[in-house]
Order: C-alpha cells, then structure tokens, then sequence
C-alpha cells in the first residue's frame, strides 16, 4: 500500500472548539477502560502460549517507576524515591516477572522491538541497567540485526556521556528525550529545571554513538506558556534537529493526579492561547520539513514512521504510533498492558499489589478483554484512519471478508455530520479525512467506538486536542 504522506493541515478554530471533547487516544481498540478483573493471569497463559503457533515476533514494553524528583505535571505511573532498598526490590521483582514470561513464549520469536518506560528508566544505574538487559536478553531471543527498534524514554537530568555510550553499548538505538519546555519559568512552575545546554550536549552524545533516531517531547498549554515563549523552545528544539517530535497537550487534571495541586490554575493559558499555540506549532513545523504524522507525532521525512505510512505498517500501540504492525507485545512491570493475539492483558497499577503477586508464585496480570470479531473490525477501522487519513472500502473488504458500506452503515450515516462540517469526505469507495479534519481524528475515529456511550462523560479521557 503506497500510501502518500500529506502534510497540509487546515486549522478551523470554530470546528476545532465544537469537536474538542473528551474521547480515548485509540493507543488500544477497545480501550483500558473496557478491560476487567474476569480476565486473569490463568487467561493470560493460555493466550501466551497458543501465541507460539502464529509465529509472530515479539516486542517488549518494561515499566520502570521511578523518579528522584516530582514533575508536577505528570499523570504517569511512578513512584518518587531516592530509596535504594526500594529500588532493588521493585528489580528483584521484574526478574522474577521475567522468568515467568518467557517460559510461555517459543526461543524462536526474536524481540524485534523494545521499549523502556516510566517513571524514568534512566533512573537505574549502569549495574542495575546492565543487570536488566542481561536477564532479558538470557530470557528471551532479541534480533540483533539493524532492523530492531530498541527505544528508551530519557530524562535529559539523569544521564551523561557515559551513560549514553552504555545505552548504545546495551543495544539501544532510539532515545526519547523528554524535554516538555525550554523556558525556565515554565520550568520551574513544573519543577523540571534542565538548561538546553545538556539537552544540546546529549543530542550530540546519541548522534556520535549512531543512534538511529532522537525524539523530543514537548507539552503545550503549561503554565505560563504563551505563543512567544513557545516559539522560542521550538526554536531551540529545532537547531537541535530530531528525528521526530511529540507535542502533547496538557491536561490538568488535579483532581486525579496529586501532584498537579501544585500547579496554580491561574498560571495556565487560556484555552484560546492554548490553540494559538497549536497553531503556531503546527506551521513552524510543517515549514520546517517535519511531516506530521497525525495526532501529536511530527517526524522529519526519511524517519522510519513516515516510511512506515508510506508502505502501510504504521501501527498505533500504548507508545503511540509505531512501525512494527505485526509484533505481540508482552508487557513487564506495574501498570504495564501487554496485547497478545486478540487479547489485552494488564498489570496491577499497585507496586505493592505487584510484588506480591510475583512473591506467591502468581503473573501479576489482573485485568484484561479478549476481543471479539466486531472489536477486531472496529479496530481495523479506527487504525485506518488514525495511521493513514483514509479507508479504502476495497482493501477494507478483501482483509477482513466483510463488505465495509453494509456491516458500518450506522457509522457512515453518523459520519454525515462530520462531512457537512468539512472534517471528513465519504463516497462509494472511501472515506477521506480532509486537511480540516486531521486535528480531529480522535473524534473521526469515536464514531466507530461501540463503547462509548457508557463512557462519554468518563473524567479519564482526555480533550481532543
């Protein structure tokens, strides 16, 4: 599938301030909140183990928790420790995770993908780091070849020169450096102080040791940003010249998320600076060679994501979009969703909760669904048109031996509305999402979600843009 990359994004505020509810990020189809606690590790087995005959490699996805300091605006899961004992036990723990999963899956799957997250994973030290990529390495059958995407989220605070040179030693090829502002002000309103001199020098460090990709992620709609001082990290991120860019809304959500208390409301942009500030990003970007993507994700045109959309493996998993379409991903660590098959399967968000499962013998897995047929085609839908802009009816028939006009009818007559407002165009043969339409695709994309009407007013989703 030659699928071309557009770049051309039409920005309607009118249309953006209608459409910008709340709705899922379609990182998974059906999404968390349809998992449940009849799922078990019982479940999980068996699916792991009738995985083996489709042959499909493997991506890993290890969740490391922890932070020496609290960034105010983060909703992930982690722990904020400068506790060594609780460190090590928490790593005690992921082994024993480690020996258990890899006991279901066949040698000859290869680990083609891998994936360190958080908490801050550049929080381990060289032992610990080396420790971790020696089990899973004993565990499991990594590919070793040029093709692997090993990935690794970094806090630009944590590491040096030397502990880039190890990453790279250890097989890591993708940084994740997460930048969020450049501005001090910004910086300190969020506690993550860190000067662009040491994001520079890393940058620098991953480049010398042939890393195939650096991503910055920056967050939109901090307190006391505006057009202005955004405009200046962009500047800076863009001297610095990554591989691809993530721009995040904030949402705040102080409520759920504690340490967001500390974030004075006043201090927030205003919705309306927030879409100039949207704005103003999406121009200097597309201006700036970077192809968007979709959604937040912005890479520049020889990165494996735009290729991936041109050839049609682009995917969206728990990362964001990916190019490994055909992997099962097993998932290591608190919290973390691993989606095997037809099957979605997550960890216990308590660290307690965690090791003590491991300690009675027991996977950690204590939610999950199996999809069923109408998922898996809802899925397929929703993929289409997140990754690629479009879905062709033809190619939609002949991979899943459905006729796309009959089994969607209600969603393509509920997509009349969206086509009125310009978002979207649908005729015999496909749907296409216009250039107005591109900042809205989470909403496009509800209009085949089966499950949202008992959602909707969930306060965990988030704002469309």
């Amino acid at each position: 599938m030659d699928m071309p990359t557009k770049n051309e994004v039409f920005f309607d505020e009118d249309l953006i301030k209608r459409y910008d509810g709340r709705g899922p990020r379609y990182t998974s189809y059906p999404t968390a909140l349809q998992f449940d606690d009849s799922f078990t590790a019982d479940d999980y087995r068996r699916h792991a183990r009738n995985s083996n005959d489709s042959g499909r490699p493997l991506s890993l996805y290890v969740h490391i928790p922890f932070c020496k300091s609290l960034c105010y605006y983060c909703a992930c899961n982690k722990i904020v420790t400068r506790n060594a004992d609780r460190v090590a036990k928490y790593m005690r723990h992921l082994d024993q995770e480690i020996d258990m999963q890899s006991e279901l899956y066949d040698r000859e799957r290869k680990i083609e993908q891998l994936h360190f997250g958080g908490g801050t994973p550049t929080y381990l030290d060289e032992n610990q780091m080396r420790t971790l990529m020696g089990r899973l390495r004993s565990a499991f059958s990594f590919d070793e070849s040029n093709s692997r995407e090993f990935s690794i989220e970094v806090d630009p605070r944590t590491v040096d020169s030397k502990m880039m040179a190890i990453l790279a030693e250890l097989g890591f090829n993708r940084l994740s450096l997460g930048i969020q502002d450049f501005d001090p002000k910004v910086q300190m309103a969020v506690n993550r102080l860190q000067s662009t001199e040491e994001v520079g020098a890393l940058v620098q460090d991953a480049r010398a040791n042939q890393f195939r990709s650096v991503s910055f992620d920056l967050i939109y709609g901090l307190p006391h940003q505006t057009v202005k001082t955004f405009d200046d990290t962009l500047n800076k991120a863009l001297e610095m010249r990554p591989d691809r860019l993530a721009i995040y809304n904030y949402a705040h959500l102080p409520g759920r998320f504690k340490g967001q208390r500390m974030i004075n409301d006043d201090d927030i942009p205003l919705p309306e600076t927030k879409l100039d500030i949207l704005r103003h990003t999406i121009e200097k970007l597309g201006s700036s060679e970077y192809v968007y993507i979709g959604m937040d994700h912005f890479a520049l045109p020889d990165d494996d994501l735009v290729k991936a959309q041109r050839n049609g493996t682009l995917q969206r998993n728990f990362q964001g979009y990916s190019t490994h379409r055909e992997c099962d991903l097993i998932a290591l660590g608190v919290s973390a969703i691993g989606s095997i098959g037809n099957i979605y399967a997550q960890n216990t968000t308590s660290t307690i909760e965690y090791e003590a499962i491991l300690e009675s013998g027991e996977l950690p897995v204590v939610r999950g669904i199996e999809v069923d047929a109408d998922d898996l085609l809802r899925a397929s839908a929703i993929s289409q048109l997140m990754c690629y802009d479009r879905l062709e009816f033809s190619d939609f028939n002949a991979a899943n031996k459905v006729d796309f006009l009959e089994y969607f009818g209600n969603e393509v007559k509920n997509l009349e509305p969206l086509a009125e407002d310009g978002l979207v165009t649908v005729d015999d043969d496909r749907i296409l999402i216009t250039p107005k339409g591109r900042l809205l695709l989470r909403s496009i994309a509800m209009v085949f979600d089966r499950y949202l009407g008992k959602n909707m007013h969930d306060g965990r989703f988030s704002k469309a843009i």
